[in-house]
């Protein structure tokens, strides 16, 4: 059944990723991480609940955060009165590097038709690969199994670059440790941040950021976020699950999921109907941080449309109520 989306959709979601940043923000530095995702959570939500969609979480952070929360996998969001779309939120995105006063925290949200996105609960983690526009081309399932001298040398051919001349994104996680030895290894440069899934992968597909291509092991659900961003920017990305202890992997194993298979952008999310949003929280990378002055405070957001290509960078001032 065909979905009219409007095609101002992703102007709407702006506004769901600004409300979390503001309320993120203000935690920033502070040591306090229950408290920062609680108010950034209430306000994405309490934002969203008046966008004209009749939203379906498709799949949540409560896996891995063990948190009950209204943006868990299967929770309802929005008004009810609009098109039937899949959700995938993350309030902070980076909410170590956010209380730690780190750069790099940002508030993100994607949105495409029901039945686009892939929902693989109880699955919490998965393995990644995500290259920009102009390295998609090198990005074959092989990649996944190969070792990464082998597909950074695919990346390197294809931008007309040597391998010493690539920077990779990876989660600083001891189960990394030998992936980031191999990627020294080749000559190539590491980018290893503690938190910041989305970010890495935004960085990696966007054409003007100094990354060349996020590997390794992060969040399904920060994936499925990735894919929107990935294939509106017209990106390439790999996915599989990958299980990271006994307790996930007989789950997985009873939900029936598969392990092995290798999933692409394609079908990370479907179709070409995908809004994504992301406003900054902290300074960063990808984008400018929150900035509050007196009764303004300022945002800098990200938009992506992928039907049309269409890439906006949005500035806005914001009035206050305290």
């Amino acid at each position: 059944m065909h979905v009219q989306v409007s095609p101002n959709l992703g102007l709407s979601l702006v506004r769901v990723t600004e409300a979390a940043a503001l309320a993120a923000g203000r935690w920033m530095g502070r040591g306090d991480p229950i408290s920062a995702n609680r108010a950034a959570t209430h306000a994405m939500v309490e934002t969203f609940n008046t966008l004209d969609v009749d939203g379906c979480i498709v799949v949540g952070e409560e896996g891995r955060l063990g948190l009950s929360s209204p943006l868990n996998s299967g929770k309802m969001i929005g008004n009810g009165e609009g098109p039937a779309m899949d959700v995938v939120a993350d309030p902070i995105d980076g909410t170590s590097l956010l209380i730690k006063g780190s750069p790099g925290a940002i508030a993100v949200a994607g949105i495409a038709p029901r039945g686009s996105m892939w929902a693989p609960a109880p699955a919490v983690y998965m393995e990644k690969i995500v290259v920009g526009r102009d390295a998609a081309q090198a990005l074959v399932p092989e990649c996944m199994d190969a070792p990464a001298a082998w597909t950074l040398a695919l990346v390197a051919r294809v931008k007309n670059k040597s391998v010493r001349d690539l920077v990779v994104f990876v989660l600083d996680r001891p189960r990394h440790k030998h992936l980031i030895e191999e990627i020294q290894a080749t000559g190539a440069r590491v980018i290893a941040r503690s938190h910041g899934d989305v970010s890495g992968a935004l960085m990696a597909a966007s054409r003007n950021l100094n990354v060349d291509i996020l590997m390794g092991i992060g969040g399904v659900s920060e994936g499925v976020i990735a894919a929107c961003a990935v294939k509106s920017l017209q990106g390439a990305m790999l996915g599989r699950l990958s299980p990271q202890s006994p307790e996930e992997a007989a789950a997985v194993r009873e939900a029936g999921l598969d392990t092995k298979k290798i999933l692409t952008s394609d079908e990370l999310v479907s179709g070409r109907s995908i809004y994504f949003a992301a406003t900054g929280i902290s300074d960063g990378g990808v984008l400018p941080g929150v900035r509050y002055n007196g009764v303004i405070a300022e945002t800098e957001s990200l938009i992506l449309r992928c039907k049309t290509g269409t890439r906006r960078i949005v500035h806005t001032e914001h009035l206050l109520d305290d």
